[in-house]
């Protein structure tokens, strides 16, 4: 499952970091990786460098500074990108894990800008097992989808025998398309909603500084991963590992729990023909479908999804007006070039209003 949410990530082109004991086949992992993807690999490992090896060393160039990147950066932009492996990640001192922040958010190596297709991923052992470990900063943390890299008595064995497994095969599976990244953004979006408290949670212990947290950002990479999850067909619990991993263990397993036992419609189903919708009889559940379907049109831009989304909203507003609100402000809020008010809008004017007073 590790393996799978491994390529999922660079897939999604999330930055991941692989948590793990050593000699535990993090490293070869990822140059397997590499070699299916014929992607070239540059292993940099932050302990034995300095700040300067990733914010650029400083150089006087016709009277004024410019930051002159290192040789390993010059090297992806030469193959067209990439795999930057950050090896021993919690090594690195605090000063370096700072010259790296800007690397991992931004591609960015001094005043080079890294090609559009390198992937970041970073191995760490726990700060307990590390030679002269330091934990990670908030900052870098949040830049990351944390995944445990867990091996098993069982799975050696197998290895030693029949062969490690390749992730080759993995790679032929589907990526996300914009229906996928509309639909993930469509599900995280009407969660969020439901359990505003969860967009931003700071971590409270010093331990939790170091690993996943929520943040605007953090569930930005979830929908992603969700987004690839879906396209890929990935088991729920490698789809689970990856959510639990980006927003932390709490609100991770909250979304996968809301989103396994709510099973909510497709909004691309409900906007096909808004006329059919079945408005649920659980107010949670309505408050959801809703909102996705809210979302989804936004997020397509669309005027005949937004002009259908509104027939949705009408359908709502029949039975629960308190609960098609949220559709109506989710949609003044955007309203797409050309789009016009669908012939229902004048029944739903008392809903507009309050909806435009709200947002």
């Amino acid at each position: 499952m590790a393996l799978d949410a491994l390529v999922l990530a660079v897939r999604a082109d999330v930055p991941l970091l692989i948590w793990g004991s050593p000699g535990t086949g993090k490293t070869s992992a990822v140059v397997s990786l590499g070699e299916a993807m014929a992607s070239r690999v540059e292993v940099v490992v932050g302990s034995i460098r300095e700040p300067t090896d990733f914010a650029g060393l400083p150089v006087v160039d016709g009277g004024e500074v410019r930051f002159a990147p290192p040789a390993w950066a010059r090297r992806l932009v030469e193959a067209r990108g990439g795999l930057l492996f950050l090896d021993e990640l919690t090594t690195a001192p605090p000063a370096v894990q700072a010259a790296m922040l800007r690397i991992v958010l931004e591609r960015r190596v001094g005043d080079l800008l890294l090609p559009a297709d390198t992937r970041i991923i970073a191995a760490a052992n726990p700060p307990g097992e590390a030679a002269d470990g330091w934990d990670l900063s908030a900052p870098m943390a949040n830049r990351f989808v944390h995944l445990d890299w867990a091996v098993t008595a069982e799975e050696v064995a197998r290895g030693l025998t029949e062969g490690f497994p390749s992730p080759a095969e993995l790679l032929t599976r589907p990526t996300a398309d914009e229906h996928d990244l509309r639909w993930a953004r469509a599900m995280v979006s009407a969660f969020l909603r439901v359990r505003p408290a969860l967009v931003l949670d700071l971590p409270r212990s010093a331990e939790a500084v170091g690993r996943a947290w929520p943040s605007p950002r953090s569930w930005e990479m979830a929908t992603r991963l969700l987004a690839a999850a879906r396209a890929a067909s990935a088991a729920p619990e490698v789809g689970g590992m990856l959510l639990r991993g980006a927003v932390g263990e709490g609100p991770g397993s909250e979304l996968v729990a809301w989103l396994r036992h709510l099973d909510l419609p497709d909004p691309a189903g409900v906007l096909a023909d808004p006329g059919s919708f079945v408005v649920p009889e659980r107010g949670d559940r309505a408050h959801a479908a809703l909102g996705a379907v809210a979302a989804f049109a936004v997020a397509a831009d669309d005027a005949e999804l937004w002009a259908r989304a509104w027939q949705v909203v009408g359908v709502v507003a029949r039975t629960a007006p308190d609960i098609a609100v949220l559709g109506a402000r989710v949609l003044v809020g955007r309203r797409p070039a050309g789009a016009t008010l669908p012939t229902e809008a004048p029944a739903l004017a008392a809903l507009l209003d309050d909806a435009a007073a709200r947002s």
